[in-house]
């Protein structure tokens, strides 16, 4: 593995909160890794949080709940927003994408928190295999359970 790929899947299991793996031959897949995560996401100026803050607006502009559902469970589990911060972000947001994209991040932050307590209460933790699952789904079109 190149020190790229290297760079980019740390930065992305720390955005992400999980271990990666590295899928071998993918192009859609080599670039979101060497470099969305082995070149922006790295990049100085701007504080992790402030990254993810910029990620949610985009994904709840666009509409995309999956997306901002994987977002709102890393913001959590790395501690960059609390609950409510993140219901923040949603009712500030609303003002500018409109009440059904705004509400669709705070139906999210509740969806996430739910299911995080949830699991918490089973003393399960998280369920990194799924988390790991949809951000693979998310990117190459595949699950690792197609292989």
């Amino acid at each position: 593995m190149d020190e790229q790929r290297k760079k980019g899947l740390e930065k992305m299991n720390e955005v992400y909160g999980w271990e990666m793996p590295n899928i071998e031959g993918d192009p859609y897949f080599d670039l979101t890794v060497d470099h969305l995560f082995g070149s922006i996401w790295t990049r100085p100026g701007l504080s992790m949080r402030d990254k993810r803050l910029l990620t949610l607006a985009a994904v709840t502009a666009q509409g995309r709940q999956d997306l901002g559902e994987v977002q709102v469970n890393a913001a959590l589990f790395n501690e960059e927003f609390t609950e409510e911060e993140l219901k923040e972000v949603a009712i500030f947001l609303t003002q500018y994408v409109g009440f059904p994209l705004g509400s669709g991040l705070n139906g999210t932050v509740s969806k996430v928190v739910a299911k995080r307590r949830k699991a918490a209460e089973k003393g399960a933790g998280e369920d990194k295999r799924a988390n790991v699952n949809a951000a693979v789904k998310m990117n190459t079109g595949t699950s690792l359970d197609d292989e």
